[in-house]
């Protein structure tokens, strides 16, 4: 019997791990792949995601892994202007200073072999089914490594197992909502000119509403690729493949990419949005990160939303365990917690997203903030989730692009 079975050791679920043993609960973590294995993503660490691994003494460790660190950040609009966010030397931004791209490959598996060092964890474990006892969640039904049936009992579950989490259909909850949902594809290259400490976001026509993105993974290696909503994929003639190769090849962009070359064929992924408050707890249960829908809706983050929830859920999984209460009703302060936490940010970013639809507001504010450092300041401290992102919807914030 343990106090908490967490299904999925991506970041939410190593997270979650890390979390319940500074708590002292007993918890497993569970997860069907086999450790080092790929996850198809951005890759991109933001100052969130910094902060959590700070507290969680992970930061020298993340600093030894291969990847990149980040200093600042591009923005470029359909017209090609653009303007730098510097993390690092900007007045208004003591918190968080840099931030990181690691291969998800590498990152998942340091995170996955820390919560190993502390808490019980299963590999190769297919979760089949929920079990109950008494109409309460009493645990899982699965298939382990050696392909032998297995029941594992807890009061609590964590869906922490992404955008086509078990846990949420065999809960009912799972729904491919078009349009609150994202696709993406992400290709690795190698070659790339002009990549160094920073992360580049082009809000290009090519793709709209939706960006292209160009991020240093270290060892002269590249992760690029774009990102669009469901619905408006679903009304393109080109694959996002297509419309990736158009992007690449355009005059703009063709000189870097002249001596680059694909490591890989265009993979592609799902990102259910958090632009709509989905329902992500009940009796017994508590769904994390992309199985709550939790992706940012203007950048694509995910993983540093996934690891404050991991935190939030893990806080009242202990505060459940002292009062023998796992209900609906003591589990919805998990909902409130998190939404306190990033709700702000998530609704601003869906108003960025609404932005990005426009080239003439996009071409504007890009090329106004270009020239104007108390904005570029402003922005710089939302990245380093030193400022909530809410200032930018601030009338203010518009009044000083205006007059910049």
């Amino acid at each position: 019997m343990y106090d908490v079975i967490i299904v999925g050791a991506g970041p939410a679920g190593s997270t979650a791990a890390l979390y319940a043993h500074r708590l002292g609960l007993n918890c497993i973590l569970l997860d069907k792949a086999v450790f080092p294995r790929d996850k198809i993503c951005g890759d991109a660490l933001s100052g969130k995601s910094v902060r959590l691994m700070r507290e969680l003494n992970l930061l020298e460790g993340v600093e030894e892994l291969e990847g990149s660190e980040i200093n600042r950040i591009t923005f470029g609009s359909p017209s090609h202007s653009q303007f730098d966010v510097h993390l690092k030397g900007n007045k208004n931004n003591d918190y968080i200073t840099k931030g990181y791209v690691v291969p998800r490959k590498i990152f998942d598996n340091f995170l996955f072999k820390k919560a190993d060092e502390l808490t019980e964890t299963r590999q190769g474990f297919m979760v089949n089914d929920i079990i109950y006892q008494n109409d309460n969640i009493s645990g899982v039904k699965g298939t382990n490594i050696e392909g032998k049936e297995e029941i594992l009992n807890a009061p609590v579950i964590m869906g922490c197992d992404g955008a086509n989490s078990i846990i949420a259909r065999k809960l009912g909850l799972y729904e491919m909502d078009m349009e609150n949902t994202a696709v993406a594809i992400r290709c690795y290259y190698e070659g790339v000119e002009g990549l160094s400490n920073q992360i580049e976001l082009h809000y290009v026509s090519e793709v709209k509403p939706g960006y292209f993105w160009l991020f240093p993974a270290g060892n002269g290696k590249a992760n690029i690729g774009i990102g669009l909503s469901k619905n408006d994929a679903k009304k393109e003639d080109r694959t996002l493949r297509q419309i990736m190769d158009e992007i690449v090849q355009s005059d703009y962009f063709r000189s870097r990419f002249g001596n680059a070359r694909p490591l890989e064929k265009p993979v592609g992924w799902n990102l259910p949005l958090g632009r709509i408050q989905r329902k992500n707890h009940g009796n017994g249960f508590m769904l994390l990160g992309d199985a709550a829908g939790l992706v940012d809706p203007f950048t694509g983050e995910g993983i540093g939303n996934a690891m404050v929830a991991a935190k939030h859920a893990m806080q009242v999984a202990s505060k459940a365990k002292n009062h023998k209460d796992y209900s609906e009703r003591s589990f919805s302060e998990y909902d409130q917690l998190l939404w306190d936490d990033i709700g702000g940010e998530l609704r601003t970013s869906t108003k960025l997203q609404s932005l990005a639809r426009s080239s003439f507001l996009l071409n504007f504010v890009i090329n106004r903030a270009a020239r104007n450092e108390e904005v570029q300041s402003i922005i710089s401290g939302m990245l380093s989730h030193e400022i909530p992102k809410d200032e930018l919807s601030s009338p203010m914030f518009y009044l000083k692009i205006l007059l910049s």
